[in-house]
């Protein structure tokens, strides 16, 4: 009955009610965008890219993350990653060029001087990855023994079709942010990996049916399947919960005539604060070896490295996590500006003198808490090749781990700390009985 009367409540708030119908009616323009076919484009075509798509591990991640408009050969089809790969680069430029970290400073007009220069690396880069999908595409369907002539300038315009189209995926997920609930890029991410659960759930139902050509341990191993994921969703909502909380002592002060005693706060360090990003990096980077497996050919040694089942794969993916992990919390949690912060508003550790031990002592705080939670990401980004090491079909072992459960834990989070707030806003009971929901105060927003 609470779960219903919280529905009631929702619905009950107008503007609330409102910025969730905005939310799924630009969410339904997403989805039926992603069906929308390339010009020129036949079936067959479409069949032999996703025969491809399927065999491919790697090209598998690209697809979920466009909620299937990959392999549909879609005018969405590159989704929203461009603008994320470039957001990637403005924020290394930041912590790298002066003239960039000047203009982090400069407050709100400095952030629109960088989302716009972010918009003008995202077209540059969809102007180079929109000519290498389709001309994958046609390579793939000649293999499929199709014929799909592309030439200069309708590779030109299908090109300008893709780059506008990721773009209004990039306007559809500002209006999100801007009228709708949660943030938008991430909940356009989140949509494109809920896309694909219901599809790879009932593949895995009917495979474990009995007398399913290869079925192993039937619908009782199904089940098991499904409480396994739920443990692993539950351990990835405690890694983006997780915080150690040091404390800090405020000096008391003399306000009017009146002494105020000093106050005792926390400073909540997150376990993970460097969000699912380090994944994305090293996921970036373990793209390099299937291209220089397209230029070398069947090279045993970099072969190793482009399946996503293999171990030098994994083993590699799990250290890059681990240094990404430490070098993003680096560039994101700063010691000597929370030092400055405590101490220019008369406030210490209690033990601890303030100024430059402070900045030391929160860094060696970070340091050991950061080296667990980058080796618990490490885990969880690696359990899909556990899962099919264990007989769990591809599509489904996906959502066991990686980039695309984090996403979806952190993206849910954070809408329902939003909906908790307005909840709160208008006296009423929030979502959960203490009414505290951590979202990602830090990290990446996606």
């Amino acid at each position: 009955m609470r779960f219903v009367d919280t529905l009631k409540n929702i619905w009950t708030i107008e503007e609330l009610r409102k910025r969730i119908l905005v939310t799924l009616l630009l969410v339904l323009v997403y989805r039926l965008g992603c069906y929308v076919v390339l010009p020129g484009i036949s079936p067959s075509d479409i069949d032999a890219l996703a025969s491809f798509t399927n065999k491919s591990g790697l090209m598998q991640l690209l697809d979920m993350f466009s909620g299937g408009a990959f392999s549909q050969a879609s005018i969405f089809a590159l989704g929203i990653m461009p603008y994320i790969t470039a957001s990637i680069v403005i924020q290394l430029c930041g912590m790298i060029l002066p003239s960039f970290q000047k203009m982090q400073r400069e407050g709100e007009s400095g952030r629109q001087k960088l989302n716009q220069y972010t918009r003008y690396l995202t077209v540059l880069i969809l102007c180079l990855q929109a000519p290498a999908y389709l001309i994958n595409l046609e390579v793939q369907v000649a293999g499929a023994g199709g014929h799909l002539a592309l030439g200069f300038w309708t590779i030109l315009y299908l090109t300008i079709i893709m780059a506008a189209g990721a773009m209004f995926i990039l306007w559809l997920g500002e209006r999100i942010t801007d009228r709708g609930i949660g943030n938008g890029i991430s909940f356009i991410i989140l949509v494109g990996i809920i896309a694909r659960l219901p599809g790879a759930l009932f593949f895995e139902f009917t495979s474990r049916l009995p007398g399913t050509t290869g079925s192993q341990g039937g619908l009782v191993m199904f089940i098991v399947e499904i409480v396994l994921l739920f443990a692993v969703t539950v351990c990835a909502v405690m890694l983006v919960q997780g915080t150690r909380k040091v404390p800090v002592q405020y000096a008391k002060r003399i306000v009017g005539n009146r002494q105020y005693g000093g106050q005792r706060q926390y400073i909540p360090l997150k376990v993970n604060a460097a969000g699912v990003m380090p994944i994305i990096f090293a996921q970036a980077i373990m793209f390099i070896p299937m291209t220089l497996a397209g230029f070398r050919g069947e090279s045993s040694f970099v072969q190793a490295f482009t399946d996503i089942n293999s171990f030098w794969y994994n083993a590699l993916f799990f250290i890059l996590i681990v240094a990404f992990t430490y070098f993003y919390t680096a560039i994101t949690v700063r010691p000597t500006q929370m030092a400055e912060d405590m101490k220019r508003n008369n406030g210490f550790i209690p033990g601890v003198k303030p100024g430059k031990k402070t900045a030391e002592y929160l860094d060696t705080i970070m340091s050991r808490i950061t080296l667990p939670g980058s080796i618990f990401l490490g885990i969880v980004a690696i359990l899909p090749a556990f899962a099919r090491f264990f007989g769990i079909s591809q599509n489904f072992a996906q959502f066991f781990g990686g980039t695309s459960l984090l996403i979806m834990v952190g993206v849910v989070l954070d809408t329902l700390q939003q909906v908790e707030a307005h909840l709160k806003m208008h006296h009423y009971d929030g979502l959960m009985k203490d009414g505290k929901i951590k979202g990602r105060t830090t990290g990446s927003a996606y």
